[in-house]
């Protein structure tokens, strides 16, 4: 399970295979037994106190720790018409890399009504996704409450934090695995750069596209002032404590100060409303160094 869930987390925010339209983000017919394929979605079903319509998840919502719980109808990216029918859903809502695209549309011509949510890894793009998902739940009033008394107050914190001066110049990796003595990192187009810009800090390897490995000797040239560790499955067969210690950041500013981030992995990298709160603690550890 937990290899599965490594070769998930790195897929997260790479190219999606569904295109998403206006007509997701409206009522649904009838919301009484919905399936999710997407943790982010999950997430905020639970968020919205809506959770007892959940018949059927895939193996991506693993928060809260109830879902767990659910019936699984495998992985968000490699779905079955089969798994998904024998669920009798009224309703599927999936993050907008659910497929592969035939699935969406064999689902499509059974009649089944099938939201998919756009994906902005932004602040405000997962405001507007928590606000997609009340609207298809039609719970917009509720919705609104939690987003006017949680998620605002969040987001406004976490931007007084990021731009605080020097912010942008802090140095930052953020570590999906090891590979050996190799740490596969956080390029561009991946879900953890969007995660370090949203601390307003420069992510050390923005040059290199999606999940990559790099060398000990390119570590220590960009030498990282923080590195972002996210927790649990997400390191195969690694303990964390193990990593801090590896040699490999010895010699880097991180390394030799201990400044080490660590969070649940899908809260750095879901982009459900926990992405925000995760943001704000990793944003108030690095803004620490900058005080006088």
């Amino acid at each position: 399970m937990k290899i599965i869930l490594l070769l998930l987390i790195t897929l997260i925010s790479q190219t999606s295979y569904t295109q998403t339209n206006s007509n997701n983000c409206i009522q649904a017919n009838n919301n009484s037994r919905i399936v999710v394929a997407g943790g982010s979605i999950t997430e905020i079903i639970y968020l919205l106190e809506n959770e007892n319509k959940i018949i059927a998840v895939d193996v991506t919502s693993v928060y809260p720790e109830k879902a767990n719980e659910k019936p699984n109808i495998g992985y968000v990216r490699n779905l079955s018409v089969e798994g998904i029918i024998s669920m009798s859903p009224t309703l599927i809502i999936g993050e907008d890399d659910m497929g592969p695209p035939n699935i969406i549309k064999q689902l499509e011509k059974l009649k089944i009504d099938v939201k998919i949510i756009e994906e902005k890894q932004t602040a405000q793009g997962i405001i507007e996704k928590i606000k997609c998902v009340g609207t298809i739940l039609n719970v917009e009033k509720k919705c609104n409450n939690i987003i006017k008394e949680k998620i605002y107050p969040a987001v406004e914190e976490l931007n007084r934090i990021s731009s605080i001066k020097g912010m942008k110049n802090k140095r930052v990796m953020l570590i999906l695995s090891m590979k050996g003595s190799h740490p596969v990192v956080a390029g561009n187009n991946t879900s953890g750069n969007s995660f370090i810009k949203m601390l307003g800090a420069k992510n050390i390897y923005e040059s290199i596209e999606g999940w990559q490995t790099v060398s000990e000797e390119s570590i220590i040239k960009y030498n990282p002032e923080f590195i972002i560790l996210p927790q649990k499955e997400l390191h195969k067969n690694s303990n964390l404590n193990i990593i801090k210690t590896n040699s490999v950041f010895a010699n880097t500013e991180a390394g030799s100060k201990n400044n080490f981030i660590s969070d649940d992995g899908m809260a750095i990298l879901g982009f459900s409303h926990r992405t925000i709160f995760s943001a704000i603690k990793a944003a108030k550890i690095i803004s620490q160094e900058m005080k006088p």
